[in-house]
């Protein structure tokens, strides 16, 4: 059965599949990464486990990967197949490129980000399916984001497009470690929210999905916190409407499994700050911690398919 190899790479764990041609996963397994051994021994990890699905796909599958894909966090330059730097693996300008592809027998192999990977798997196959442009905008520890423009997601010209979390939303608000103030993310992310309500509650171990479920029972500092995270992130999400005209707007991360929690109040407060623009369909996530996986398949298939076309 013809398939891909498809890794994601995440801080502290790794998910891989084996993934066939219309996209259906026939294998999955996850890993640590092993970051607190070093840099070279989690690039050894990715190396390995990839190995390892090769194996499997022969074995199991009855023939070898016809290609891989691979999703790694941080600064990415897919286009020379160079995992640049990545703070929470602590390494930098790996070839990932090259050596996996050493390790798997010369077969291609496309590396890309983690982010921009997830949201082509939302916007091809998840929430965005069907959508010639769509913005993708997981709310988790920060908050990034993936422009989809006709099946294809845009790096931009050095491959920094999307950083919609460094918006800046209040000039006086909080330091973000990019060195500006009030960034989106620094307001509006599941981290923002958990630091906000375990100050306002007086929790130290309080997070956001405490949060969201004093919100529901009517907790008035809860509902506070909350408020002031989905106003930023309204003021967010109409700067980029502005600037990109999405058709639809695809929300993932953990703060979106607070559900109609955040939609309802989201999409009104976005409704609210349009004038002239158009309103995208703004919709959860549909792929969960899947996307990065399904999105490095893809990429994977479509190595395949311009070899082809070439």
């Amino acid at each position: 059965m013809k398939h891909v190899i498809a890794l994601d790479v995440g801080g502290t764990g790794m998910k891989a599949a084996l993934v066939g041609a219309d996209g259906t996963l026939l294998y999955e397994a996850r890993r640590a990464t092993g970051r607190e051994r070093g840099p070279d021994a989690v690039v050894e990890s990715v190396l390995a486990f990839a190995a390892d699905l090769r194996a499997y796909g022969e074995e199991h599958l009855g023939e070898s990967a016809l290609a891989a894909g691979v999703a790694v966090p941080g600064i990415v330059d897919a286009e020379n197949g160079i995992a640049v730097y990545a703070a929470n693996l602590g390494w930098r300008d790996v070839p990932m490129r090259r050596l996996l592809g050493e390790r798997l027998g010369g077969v291609p192999v496309a590396l890309g980000h983690d982010v921009r990977t997830g949201g082509l798997a939302e916007g091809r196959i998840g929430a965005g399916n069907g959508a010639d442009r769509f913005l993708f905008v997981p709310l988790g520890t920060g908050i990034a984001g993936a422009i989809g423009i006709a099946g294809s997601i845009e790096a931009g010209a050095h491959g920094y497009a999307g950083e919609i979390g460094h918006i800046v939303i209040r000039p006086d608000g909080p330091d973000c470690p990019c060195g500006q103030r009030g960034c989106l993310e620094t307001l509006a992310s599941a981290g923002a929210v958990s630091r906000a309500w375990a100050a306002a509650s007086g929790d130290p171990e309080a997070d956001a999905a405490d949060c969201a479920k004093a919100v529901e029972s009517g907790d008035p500092k809860a509902v506070a916190v909350w408020k002031d995270a989905v106003d930023a992130l309204a003021a967010g999400l109409v700067t980029a409407l502005t600037l990109l005209d999405p058709r639809t707007l695809i929300i993932g991360g953990g703060l979106a499994e607070a559900g109609e929690t955040l939609f309802t109040p989201l999409r009104a407060a976005v409704e609210e700050r349009v004038t002239f623009q158009k309103l995208p369909h703004i919709v959860p996530a549909a792929l969960g911690d899947t996307a990065g996986c399904l999105g490095a398949g893809l990429l994977a298939w479509d190595l395949l398919s311009t070899e082809v076309s070439a």
